[in-house]
């Protein structure tokens, strides 16, 4: 795991554009963890928004997380899944275009 120094050595651009990029979210809906662009994280759950913001970083195929309040987590993403502190996030598509 990196340390807080590490973590913010790494540069925006880094997550900005990386593909991973985007909302993820249980299969019930409960969390909704988004990877925002420039390095940040928010994460809602149920109807608490912002329940936990801070800093990400990827390496490969695996996730740090550095929360605002110092604690630390950790995850995979294996085959468009993301495995992240006993919790399993979804790929949240895009609602598709209405031809109205």
């Amino acid at each position: 795991m990196r340390t807080a120094a590490a973590a913010a050595s790494v540069t925006r651009k880094d997550s900005a554009t990386h593909p991973y990029a985007g909302m993820w979210v249980t299969a019930d809906g409960y969390i909704r963890h988004e990877l925002l662009p420039g390095g940040r994280y928010d994460e809602a759950r149920g109807k608490r928004r912002s329940a936990y913001q801070g800093r990400y970083w990827i390496q490969g195929d695996h996730i740090e997380y550095l929360d605002d309040t110092g604690f630390t987590a950790d995850g995979d993403f294996r085959d468009g899944v993301l495995y992240h502190a006993g919790m399993v996030l979804y790929r949240e598509s895009a609602p598709a275009a209405t031809g109205r």
